[in-house]
């Protein structure tokens, strides 16, 4: 194991970073995961205009979900949301990043 994976690790297990979460693919079965939670303000220009935006994005390591799609399913304490988007990996693939629409 990479002293990056190692890190990666010890981020999702830490109780004040990590939380549960169901990950559920289209037509799968649940699978519990753990998650970090980016729940920030999006700024977006368009043309003069500054438009504001709520937004939910999670990361959640590639070891457990190797191939989350658009339309799966992310339950967070008991709130649906659905993959918008196609996800992202980081640089040392290692981290989905997902953003998230209410389902």
């Amino acid at each position: 194991m990479s002293a990056f994976a190692a890190a990666v690790g010890a981020l999702f297990a830490d109780p004040n970073m990590g939380r549960d979460a169901l990950y559920i693919a289209d037509g799968g079965a649940p699978v519990l995961v753990r998650i970090v939670a980016r729940r920030a303000d999006a700024i977006t220009d368009f043309g003069d205009a500054r438009l504001w935006s709520d937004t939910t994005r999670i990361d959640m390591r590639v070891a457990e979900v190797p191939n989350p799609r658009p339309g799966d399913r992310v339950e967070i304490d008991g709130e649906a949301f659905l993959i918008q988007g196609e996800p992202v990996r980081d640089r040392e693939r290692l981290v989905w990043t997902l953003d998230l629409r209410p389902a």
